[in-house]
């Protein structure tokens, strides 16, 4: 091999001090723009600073909760009822099932909540649903990935519960539908905003008996015209903001099992939890 002349010598040589040059302009300006954007996020910090979620007190990062809010909530962990996520008073076995699925078996396969519907989760939850605070939904995502874990590693899809036409148009944005996007982003599922719908307005569930709940919602869900062929034979994951006796639950299962899912369980952020948990 010929060594290389003088000239060449000195051409290579001024292209690595390019090089080396470039490269040290490549970071200064990369140290410069990691720079500009702590302070643009230091400026957004100064005019909107995050705040609980729950009380609107100041915390020290954005969609959080401050440590008296957290105290307060009541997060769902094991033991609980296999199908329906309700919380056993005390440990009962690996899969174990409660007598109330047992005897009235679901049409989900399975339901899982982030936390029990108290004074604290309903504050969180309205703030949510009724004052727009959208920068909720990523964190109440990541409480909803955590959750539902075992039903979200099999899953094809996520839908969440639909509102009506009007009652979206006063709302102005679906809660479920905010929640559901965001876990889909998290877990990397398809979300299919408009698959499910409310065909029939109803009236608001606040103060009726569970029976009365379920006549009021029967027939109220759909999937929509010649949306078939994108569930068919998919598992479902419905995602709701709050289940109370799971006849909206039950309603849009039933709506999408006979349109061809093969299996839905429910992701629901709070869900009412009766005293004592669930029976054995």
């Amino acid at each position: 091999m010929v060594a290389p002349g003088p000239r060449r010598k000195a051409a290579l040589s001024m292209l690595g001090s390019k090089g080396r040059k470039e490269e040290g302009a490549m970071a200064a300006f990369a140290a410069w723009v990691e720079k500009a954007q702590k302070g643009l996020l230091g400026l957004a910090d100064a005019v909107l600073p995050p705040l609980c979620l729950a009380c609107g007190r100041g915390v020290a990062e954005h969609a959080a909760l401050c440590g008296s809010c957290w105290n307060q909530v009541d997060f769902i962990e094991r033991p609980f009822c296999a199908v329906t996520g309700m919380p056993f008073p005390y440990e009962a076995g690996e899969g174990a099932v409660s007598a109330v699925a047992i005897a009235h078996p679901p049409p989900y396969a399975r339901a899982r909540a982030v936390m029990r519907y108290s004074d604290a989760s309903a504050r969180l939850v309205h703030r949510f649903k009724y004052s727009d605070r959208m920068e909720a939904a990523p964190a109440f995502a990541r409480w909803l990935l955590r959750a539902g874990s075992d039903i979200l590693a099999g899953a094809d899809m996520v839908v969440p519960v639909p509102l009506h036409r009007r009652r979206l148009f006063t709302r102005r944005f679906n809660q479920s539908a905010e929640l559901c996007r965001a876990v889909a982003r998290l877990a990397g599922l398809v979300y299919e905003p408009d698959l499910l719908i409310r065909v029939r307005a109803t009236r608001p569930q606040v103060g009726l008996t569970g029976d009365q709940r379920r006549r009021n919602v029967a027939r109220a869900f759909s999937v929509r015209e010649g949306a078939g062929a994108r569930l068919a034979g998919r598992k479902v994951v419905l995602v709701d903001d709050v289940m109370t006796t799971g006849a909206t639950a039950e309603a849009c299962s039933r709506a999408l099992l006979q349109a061809g899912a093969a299996e839905v369980s429910v992701l629901c952020l709070a869900r009412v939890v009766p005293a004592g948990g669930a029976s054995i």
